[in-house]
């Protein structure tokens, strides 16, 4: 997997990695002269006393340590061009896959395993990268020339290269086989602590609520001292690879001063050879090192690239149609024909044969107890998931049939949860609709019943020179936690508004509404969207009381439909959730 992202990521970085390859080996050729040439030095000026013969050689010296450094450092530019260009392309790869993955795969997956494979997993194949483009050339060719060159300045001393370098590449492979599987592990405990970080942030006033600090700090606790543990191991075998390698380093520069000196003693080899045989050898043992710290890096990347493989390719369960079909006519009539639903791998499915139709420009209301399938039913028509079985239509047209900017144009969903973005109340607003003029913002917030709120929020501007910022342009902080549920409601039906659809659905999104503000939107709305085809999920029945028909579900089953009216007076489900709440109100 990690060769297959490489050369697909990579392709487009060609020709600075063909700079790299030439760059790198005009490098290491030049740095393998250099011990030649300081053997001539010593052999054929100083042993001498040939002044004029050091300065020549010298100079030639001089202009190819010159040569080795320019190639050097303009490999190394080009190769970190290559390698953040092959890491951005991955991010943004993920990125593009996860943002056409629907709820389904996001479920599977989850946001903390993402999060980490667009970013940790991410730099690990790119710092392999970089490495691999500065190291691969330079490595093979330091090694191999160096045994070439140490055996050209004196063959006799060519055992310690024998000995020496499989010693170092036997403690290489058995740190490396030992690596790969805690590497693994400390990619998985990185979710973890993701994971649990993650919810106690977007869980903090439960966490509080409930006085549960010190059992969500103890599980963080768990989750990093996990991380640490694995962290240490690996720690533990990478400072046992500094002192062994030093040790070989040293041992082979003792061996061949020891043995070698022999042989200058008996005028077997010259004093500058024997330099430069001890030169060449501590190449071919940095080249290793260098190797080795490649192969250090290969085991996280290859687990990583496994990781981003797995996220690339996932195929999305909602895919855009081959042959989109148009709507012969945009009136917004929604309709669901048969339609069962379960969750993967879920014993029972959620939604079991589901029909009903909704007019253009009434009001539908679907209620029912709890875990019903209310929820699940109208994420059916935007296409947050896909029906089992069956058929969900959007202007008598299928909606898998649908492009998805059509479905988008046709649809517009605020959510149980509502999420606002970083950024003004404007740029919310214009999410759906970024051409939206600021008359058209108002007049969605005036129906919302958010204008009041917006025009006295005043926030500190972006750079606090500038002082603070009020109404559309004041600031809104990520999850919109700097408003209340309320304010949070209210801005996600106007931005829905804004966007201007055929479809309204609105999945129990009044729930953190007073009665009266309840009222007096629902109001506005049947002014501001009397065209607008509504689909209102609610628990309050005094929402849905003047709905032009009412659903009523139950494990997942169609139990009633008609209006108030007509449910009160003849189906049980929808008495007893009336009855309930009528008790609860006369208990409040």
């Amino acid at each position: 997997m990690l060769w297959t992202l490489l050369r697909r990521h990579g392709r487009p970085y060609l020709g600075a990695i063909l700079a790299v390859l030439v760059l790198q080996l005009v490098s290491t050729l030049a740095m393998l002269y250099l011990p030649s040439l300081n053997a001539r030095i010593i052999d054929e000026g100083i042993a001498k006393g040939d002044t004029g013969r050091i300065w020549g050689i010298g100079l030639v010296m001089l202009g190819v340590a010159l040569v080795q450094v320019v190639a050097a450092i303009s490999a190394v530019w080009f190769g970190a061009k290559a390698a953040m260009g092959v890491g951005r392309d991955l991010r943004r790869a993920i990125y593009t896959r996860v943002d056409g993955f629907s709820a389904e795969e996001l479920g599977r997956f989850g946001a903390a395993t993402l999060i980490t494979r667009g970013t940790n997993d991410v730099n690990q194949v790119q710092m392999l990268t970089l490495m691999a483009l500065n190291f691969m050339v330079a490595v093979p060719i330091m090694a191999i020339g160096g045994i070439v060159m140490a055996i050209r300045e004196d063959a006799g001393l060519s055992w310690l290269v024998w000995v020496s370098v499989p010693v170092l590449l036997v403690i290489v492979a058995w740190i490396v086989s030992r690596l790969m599987p805690l590497f693994q592990r400390m990619q998985d405990n990185i979710d973890d602590v993701n994971g649990v970080m993650r919810e106690q942030v977007m869980g903090i006033r439960v966490v509080r609520a409930f006085v549960r600090e010190r059992h969500e700090a103890q599980r963080f606790s768990d989750a990093n001292a996990v991380l640490t543990d694995t962290s240490v191991r690996i720690g533990r075998l990478f400072v046992l690879l500094g002192p062994v390698i030093t040790m070989i380093l040293h041992l082979a520069t003792a061996a061949v001063l020891w043995f070698g000196g022999h042989r200058v003693d008996q005028d077997l080899v010259q004093i500058g050879s024997l330099t430069a045989f001890m030169q060449y050898l501590l190449q071919i043992l940095m080249a290793v090192m260098m190797g080795t710290f490649m192969m250090m890096m290969l085991p996280r990347a290859v687990i990583s690239a496994r990781r981003i493989g797995e996220v690339l390719d996932t195929v999305p369960t909602v895919v855009e149609p081959a042959n989109p079909v148009t709507p012969a006519r945009r009136a917004g009539a929604v309709e669901f024909r048969d339609v069962t639903f379960a969750y993967p791998g879920a014993e029972a499915p959620v939604l079991d044969g589901v029909s009903f139709a909704v007019a253009p420009g009434t009001t539908t209301a679907i209620i029912g107890p709890t875990g019903s399938g209310k929820s699940t039913l109208i994420s059916l028509v935007p296409r947050l998931y896909d029906a089992t079985s069956g058929q969900v239509l959007v202007d008598g047209v299928p909606v898998t049939d649908l492009a998805r900017a059509e479905l988008t144009d046709a649809v517009a969903l605020v959510p149980q949860r509502p999420y606002l973005f970083s950024g003004t109340v404007a740029e919310n607003m214009r999410f759906g609709a970024p051409d939206a003029t600021d008359e058209e913002i108002w007049a969605a917030l005036e129906t919302a019943q958010a204008a009041d709120f917006v025009r006295a929020r005043t926030t500190p501007a972006p750079a606090p020179e500038e002082g603070e910022v009020s109404g559309l342009d004041s600031r809104i902080s990520q999850g919109g936690t700097d408003v209340s549920g309320g304010q949070r409601q209210r801005l996600s039906i106007a931005r829905a508004l804004v966007a201007t659809p055929r479809v309204l659905v609105f999945d129990d999104s009044f729930s953190a509404l007073d009665v009266t503000t309840d009222a007096r939107l629902r109001a506005a709305l049947d002014d501001a969207a009397a065209d607008t085809t509504r689909i209102v999920v609610a628990q309050r029945v005094a929402t849905i009381t003047d709905a032009d028909q009412i659903i009523v579900l139950d494990e997942g089953r169609v139990v009633g439909r008609g209006t108030h009216a007509e449910l009160l007076a003849s189906n049980r489900t929808y008495q007893e959730i009336v009855d309930s709440q009528i008790r609860e109100e006369e208990l409040a």
